[in-house]
C-alpha cells in the first residue's frame, strides 16, 4: 500500500511538472464586428458623345458629329437635351456612315444643331412643351411624343431619358429636317 501511495503521490508530482512546463493558453480573440454593407459606386456617366458611340445604333449620327466639328462642342459642359436619329432613320434617307461626310459641312451643322436643345430635358419637360428651341435657332413641335420639324416630317420619340454627363439624349425615329 505504501508502495501505491508512493506511485500515486510521483504520479501528481509528475503531472504537476507537466502542466507547469506546457505552454500558455492562446486568449481566444474577440470576434470582429462585421463592417457594415456599403453602397456601390455609381458609374461615371459618358458625356453624350460617348454615350452615343458605346450604344452602337447611332453610328451615322456619330459619324455626322465628327464631320460637322461638334464633338468638342457635345462633348462640352452643357447640358444639353439631345434628339438622336438612330442608324436606321439616316439610312431612310440614303445616308452611311461611310457618305454622310460628303454633305457641306454647314448644312450638316445646321441639321445636327436642329436636334439639340440647351438645358438637360427629360421626358417629362419635353412631353410637357408644345414647342422647343434649337441651337440651330428654329423650333420643333412636340405633341405626345412625336416631333414634328419645319417641313412638317414627323420623328417618333422611342427611348427617353438616357442619361449623360453633360445631358440627356432621347432616341428619335426620324432625321429632322430644316428648309
Amino acid at each position: 500500500m505504501k508502495r501505491f501511495s508512493m506511485f500515486a503521490i510521483l504520479l501528481v508530482v509528475a503531472s504537476l511538472v507537466m502542466a507547469a512546463c506546457a505552454p500558455a493558453a492562446t486568449p481566444t480573440p474577440a470576434p470582429t464586428a462585421m463592417p457594415e454593407p456599403t453602397a456601390p459606386p455609381e458609374p461615371m456617366l459618358k458625356d453624350i458623345v460617348d454615350t452615343a458611340v458605346a450604344d452602337g445604333r447611332f453610328t451615322t449620327l456619330v459619324a455626322a458629329v465628327g464631320a460637322a466639328e461638334l464633338v468638342d462642342t457635345l462633348k462640352g459642359e452643357g447640358p444639353f437635351t439631345v434628339f438622336a436619329p438612330t442608324d436606321d432613320a439616316f439610312a431612310a434617307l440614303g445616308l452611311t456612315p461611310e457618305n454622310i461626310g460628303d454633305l457641306p459641312q454647314s448644312a450638316l451643322t445646321e441639321i445636327l444643331l436642329y436636334h439639340v436643345l440647351t438645358g438637360r430635358r427629360d421626358s417629362n419637360q419635353v412631353l410637357a412643351s408644345t414647342r422647343l428651341r434649337t441651337l440651330q435657332g428654329a423650333f420643333l413641335q412636340q405633341a405626345a411624343g412625336t416631333l414634328t420639324d419645319v417641313l412638317g416630317r414627323p420623328a417618333n420619340i422611342i427611348v427617353v431619358d438616357v442619361p449623360a454627363s453633360n445631358g440627356i439624349v432621347h432616341v428619335i425615329d426620324a432625321v429632322l429636317l430644316q428648309p
